[in-house]
């Protein structure tokens, strides 16, 4: 009976991560779209064209090179951490699939592989901002909470792939069952279900945390729009009409 009750509120938890996920997700990119940019203010050199703009996000998004300028450390933590953390993410996919594609199978080792590092740029990343005097002073409580529960997340995940296993088909057939709206009991496994509950967690906290910086860099008008001032007139697209007798 306790175990049912518990299962039962386990599995409503997710559905309610997910849709404060999704929902904050969109509101926030709906608030990033909608703020103003009255100005042309590209940070130079500007790229001419859309081609080079999309090159450009493309290249923040994924080997951050103004980070690498700035503090080449804290670049090579960063980079890791994240890289980890996509792979991680990415080999998750096999357990929501059926049946699995063969390319998503292939990167199951280097998912794996990944697992193991990802604690040790996490834990970096963690130390720098205790350890720095600069970074402690510019930290707040929300950058703790961000690293603490991925670093946790990680570490039952280890836990239950490596050390305490849990049994594959029953995750398969928990993860299959809320994906079709047909919910099952999870796995009866605490470690399980405590990795579970952070993944959730972190569902919740991200569209209200800094992790949403990952989708509002394609936002910033520093470096999504072109320079070519000089060959188009810019007009601010939130000015208002203003009639002329």
């Amino acid at each position: 009976m306790a175990w049912n009750l518990l299962a039962g509120l386990l599995i409503g938890f997710a559905y309610l991560s997910f849709i404060i996920l999704v929902a904050g997700l969109a509101f926030r990119l709906y608030l990033y779209a909608k703020t103003p940019a009255p100005l042309k203010i590209v940070s130079t050199p500007g790229p001419k064209t859309t081609g080079g703009v999309l090159t450009r996000l493309a290249g923040d998004a994924l080997i951050f090179p103004n980070l690498f300028q700035a503090d080449k450390a804290l670049w090579a933590g960063a980079w890791v951490f994240h890289v980890c953390l996509a792979l991680v993410f990415f080999r998750h996919a096999r357990y929501f699939l059926y049946p699995v594609p063969e390319w998503i199978s292939d990167w199951a080792s280097p998912g794996i592989l990944m697992g193991f590092v990802l604690p040790i740029p996490a834990l970096y990343l963690f130390w720098r901002r205790l350890a720095l005097p600069r970074n402690l002073f510019i930290s707040g409580l929300p950058d703790y909470i961000s690293l603490m529960l991925i670093i946790l997340i990680a570490a039952t995940g280890m836990l239950v792939s490596y050390y305490a296993r849990v049994y594959l088909v029953d995750v398969k057939a928990f993860t299959l069952g809320l994906l079709s709206l047909k919910p099952v009991a999870p796995p009866a496994h605490p470690i399980f279900l405590a990795h579970f509950f952070l993944v959730c967690l972190l569902m919740i906290y991200f569209p209200f945390s800094k992790l949403v910086h990952a989708g509002g860099i394609f936002f910033s008008p520093t470096r999504n729009q072109r320079d070519n001032v000089l060959q188009k007139r810019y007009v601010n697209p939130w000015d208002k009409e203003v009639g002329i007798d």
